[in-house]
C-alpha cells in the first residue's frame, strides 16, 4: 500500500514508515489545501523522489472547494509537481476537487502524460474519467463509492477499464459503509473493492487482483514481497 505525503514537513515520517514496512511505499508531495508550509520546488521534489521506497510524487493537484481567492499558487504548485514527476520517472497522485477545467488543462500543458499517474480519491463525472483516462491516467475509488447518494460515481466504477483501475482508503477521512462517519484505516480498502466488484457484476476476488497488478504496473518501482504478495491502493 501507499503512504500520501501531504507535506514536505511531516515527509520524513512518511519515509520513515515505508522504510519500516516491506509492504508500504512512500510518495512525496504537497497537498493543495496546504497553507503556511514549505512551498516544494522542482527540485527539492526531485531529490526527495531520489529513494527507493518513494515510488510517486503527490499528493499534489487543484481544490477550489476548501481554497478561496486568487488560485494561482495552488496552480503553480501543481505545475511544480508535474514538472519533478516528468523529471523522477515517477507517477503522479492528483487530487482535484471543484476544479475539472483547470486540472485535465494543466496536465495537458505540462505534459503529465509523460509521468502518468492516478486520479486519486476520484469523486467527478465520466467525462472527467474519460479525460483523464485519455491521458493515460488511472482511476482511484474510495469509500465514497459506497455512500448512498453515489450512483454516478458507481456508474463511473463500472465504465473504467479493469486495466486502469485501483481503489483505495484515503485515511483517516472517507471512512466506507459500514464505518461511515468513523476514522477510516486500510483494512477498509475491502469494502471499496466489494463495491466496486458489485458495480462491474464481478466478485471481489478479481478486483482485489486487477487492482493489485494495477498498483505494480503503475508505481513500477514498488517491489513485491514474494509471489502471493497482494497490495491494494490505499492512501
Amino acid at each position: 500500500m501507499l503512504c500520501v505525503s501531504v507535506t514536505l514537513e511531516a515527509f520524513p515520517e512518511v519515509r520513515a514508515l515505508a522504510e519500516q514496512h516491506d509492504n508500504i511505499f512512500a510518495s512525496v508531495g504537497v497537498h493543495p489545501n496546504e497553507r503556511d508550509v514549505t512551498e516544494p520546488t522542482p527540485e527539492q521534489l526531485l531529490a526527495l523522489a531520489d529513494h527507493p521506497r518513494v515510488v510517486a510524487i503527490g499528493e499534489t493537484g487543484l481544490d477550489y472547494y476548501r481554497s478561496e481567492g486568487d488560485l494561482g499558487w495552488q496552480q503553480e504548485r501543481f505545475r511544480n509537481h508535474i514538472r519533478a514527476a516528468r523529471s523522477a520517472k515517477k507517477p503522479l497522485i492528483v487530487h482535484t476537487r471543484e476544479a475539472p477545467a483547470d486540472t485535465l488543462r494543466i496536465m495537458t500543458e505540462e505534459g503529465a502524460r509523460e509521468a502518468g499517474g492516478v486520479m486519486h480519491c476520484f469523486t467527478e463525472s465520466w467525462e472527467v474519467a474519460r479525460a483523464a483516462l485519455d491521458l493515460g491516467f488511472y482511476i482511484s475509488l474510495s469509500g465514497i463509492v459506497t455512500f448512498r447518494s453515489a450512483d454516478a460515481l458507481r456508474d463511473v466504477a463500472r465504465r473504467v477499464p479493469a486495466d486502469r483501475l485501483l481503489v483505495e482508503t484515503d485515511c483517516p477521512y472517507l471512512a466506507p459503509v459500514p464505518y461511515r462517519g468513523k476514522t477510516n484505516e486500510p483494512s477498509y480498502v475491502r469494502f471499496v473493492a466489494e463495491q466496486v466488484a458489485q458495480a462491474r457484476g464481478t466478485s471481489p476476488d478479481v478486483i482485489a487482483e486487477v487492482t493489485t497488478e494495477n498498483f505494480f504496473a503503475l508505481f513500477q518501482t514498488a517491489t513485491r514481497q514474494g509471489p502471493n504478495t497482494s497490495t491494494r491502493h490505499t492512501a
